[in-house]
């Protein structure tokens, strides 16, 4: 496969030899043969595969070698959105296909908790061992498919264990992490009536012990669908007195295991319920099925990612992230994963580059603001540490940077730098990396196979260069199976496809490169009208990241005498204040790199920048802020009180 020749320099190309050596490029070759074809480029490939959409799904799951129990009587019924028909009567079990190395010895699961001196290793056969003693002690206790198994956990083995399990059955796994508030946990497990709960007695975060029981015991006392509340001792806490059904963990995983079966259930069985980030009121509760996900994940592991059965991955992510989904399903590629719960700054910023170099991590997922972290406590991680095993380093949570992008090759390499995006709504990505294609600064590589993603304008035109919003406009199997409780299909459609009707609207605000690369400007409801101008929040964000002395910054905009103003708040390094000087620093920074609109009406400091827990800024709680709306759904915040420091700014900022 030939590399793309853009005009732009590229500040990675993969080689001639490493790309004959991916399983993408095999995965064209394949192609080619069976289908006649001379497909040279990826982004021949990527056209192929969204015009003979029935095919390239066929062939990803057959080339990723995915088990199924009965042949679909067809891949794709009538393409529409929503409702599109996948791989009709086929039967499958997701649990299955994230098992089938059950008989391997090598490591499945790395586990390092925060303070934990070595990590504990589960083999493949551990693994399996362990979920077939909790099945069958699930099965005992009446869950079944179609039952919902909540999760309130850290990113733990236990929670990889109770997932597997769950879908082993048929039954639906839903989880958040254990630093949510009760009604963070009500606000999602409160709407989906679980049978079971799976819940941590604690957990360890900044050098800080947690003790989780009393959550645990009002979430039990309150949703009474609960029957028994499986409790996983973190921090050695035995007394479970106050938690109505509880049972330890051990008790379970002490059952005499039946053989392990996996329930051979439809394509679209439902297998995750996900929550939208719920900051600005109830979160939807999405519910995805078994097989779009599998074969979505399989598709951007295997293809996108490169991933096999010699390598070791990480992403840090929690329980309450589609990241930890995402993650889990490297499973199914016979690879190594490694889950890590703690802070990634304690006992400093260097820890999870340790991490790396002891397990010689070779796909290694962060974010650009841990990335910006580690650029402005000058870490050098390539020099400090052994990071030979390093072949990836993948980015998501936020638009990276350009400064992110060098900063990259800098300190850590030679590596295929991967921003990849898309969300919740999916499980899964519209834009990720490609291993046989060049990285360019500030741009996403390539649209995922499979996506049929566009920037429509404003007239639902596919524009190229220009601005717009993010569309895919052809179905695909990982889009929702639908809302929980939603039972007419109103919110989902209103959802994703109100606005342009019959195609798939994200909320983004992205460019489509020449080179078929995508940058992201933010999300679209967040998205600047200064002067009627529409401008991305991410294009301010880069400026002000760059500054030294600015450690965190959030701009919303704000109707102001008849037009929209914007407002650009900042956290400054410990000890400084921000004066006229730095205002107008931080103004002729943003001046000079992009336009006189971007340029900010106030620049105000605050003492911490609201984020949901898992890492993403809230501008629409801000914005709700300032003009006289409710937050109703805190919770849902990492750090709920930083909210106050805008209710204080309210008044000043309406004058």
């Amino acid at each position: 496969m030939s590399s793309d020749s853009p005009t732009a320099a590229p500040l990675w190309t993969p080689s001639a030899e490493r790309i004959r050596s991916t399983q993408l490029d095999a995965f064209r070759r394949e192609i080619n043969a069976r289908f006649g074809l001379s497909l040279e480029t990826y982004d021949d490939l990527h056209t192929w595969s969204v015009s003979e959409v029935s095919s390239f799904w066929e062939a990803v799951w057959q080339f990723t070698g995915l088990v199924r129990s009965t042949e679909p009587t067809r891949v794709m019924g009538e393409p529409r959105m929503p409702g599109t028909v996948w791989f009709e009567d086929a039967r499958l079990n997701f649990a299955e296909n994230l098992l089938r190395h059950r008989d391997s010895d090598r490591v499945a699961l790395y586990a390092i908790r925060e303070g934990q001196d070595a990590p504990t290793a589960l083999t493949y056969r551990e693994l399996a061992d362990r979920v077939a003693r909790l099945r069958t002690w699930m099965k005992a206790h009446g869950v079944g498919p179609g039952d919902r198994v909540a999760a309130f956990i850290s990113n733990v083995p236990e929670a990889v264990i109770g997932m597997l399990a769950a879908a082993s059955l048929g039954a639906v796994w839903s989880s958040c992490s254990p630093d949510f508030g009760f009604n963070g946990v009500m606000d999602r497990f409160g709407q989906i009536a679980p049978k079971l709960l799976i819940a941590i007695d604690g957990y360890r975060y900044n050098g800080k012990a947690f003790d989780t029981r009393e959550r645990v015991a009002q979430v039990a006392a309150t949703i009474d669908s609960i029957e028994h509340v499986l409790v996983v001792s973190q921090l050695g806490e035995n007394d479970l007195s106050g938690i109505r059904g509880a049972v330890p963990w051990a008790t379970a995983l002490a059952t005499e295991a039946e053989p392990l079966a996996f329930a051979q259930l439809p394509f679209d069985h439902p297998l995750y319920i996900l929550y939208s980030s719920g900051t600005t009121g109830v979160p939807k509760c999405i519910v995805h099925g078994a097989g779009g996900t599998l074969l979505q994940h399989a598709k951007e592991l295997v293809l996108h990612t490169d991933v096999s059965e010699d390598d070791v991955v990480f992403y840090f992510t929690t329980c309450g992230w589609m990241m930890w989904n995402w993650l889990v399903s490297t499973l199914l590629t016979g690879a190594s994963v490694v889950l890590f719960d703690g802070s990634p700054a304690h006992p400093d910023v260097s820890v999870l580059w340790r991490m790396a170099a002891s397990l010689r991590i070779s796909v290694f997922g962060t974010s650009p603001k841990f990335l910006t972290l580690c650029e402005k406590s000058g870490l050098k991680p390539a020099t400090d540490h052994d990071l030979s095993a390093l072949r990836a380093v993948l980015s998501t949570g936020a638009p990276l940077s350009v400064e992110n992008f060098e900063y990259v090759y800098e300190a850590i390499g030679d590596v295929q730098l991967a921003s990849i995006a898309g969300g919740t709504d999916i499980v899964s990505c519209f834009m990720l990396g490609s291993p046989v294609s060049p990285v360019y600064p500030g741009e996403i590589q390539k649209r995922g196979l499979g996506m049929d993603v566009h920037a429509y304008d404003d007239d639902a035109k596919s524009v190229v260069s220009e601005k717009g919003e993010l569309v895919c406009i052809t179905p695909f199997p990982s889009m929702p199976v639908g809302f929980y409780g939603d039972e007419d299909g109103s919110r989902y459609r209103g959802a994703y496809f109100e606005h342009f009707p019959g195609v798939w609207r994200h909320g983004d605000y992205v460019e489509i490169t020449e080179h078929g690369g995508v940058i992201i400007y933010g999300r679209s409801d967040a998205t600047l009208n200064p002067g009627g101008v529409r401008i991305g929040t991410a294009e301010i964000y880069r400026q002000v990241e760059a500054l030294d002395e600015v450690v965190d910054a959030l701009v919303v905009g704000q109707p102001f005498k008849d037009d929209v103003r914007v407002l650009l708040f900042v956290v400054l390094r410990d000890g400084l204040t921000l004066d006229d000087d730095g205002v107008a620093k931080i103004k002729k920074q943003i001046r000079a790199n992009t336009t006189p609109r971007h340029v900010p009406a106030r620049v105000l400091q605050v003492p911490a920048i609201p984020r949901t827990i898992s890492g993403k800024r809230v501008e629409l709680a801000v914005r709700r802020i300032l003009t006289g709306e409710k937050v109703t759904n805190r919770d849902a915040l990492a750090n709920p009180e930083s909210l106050a420091a805008f209710e204080a700014l309210r008044d000043e900022l309406s004058a």
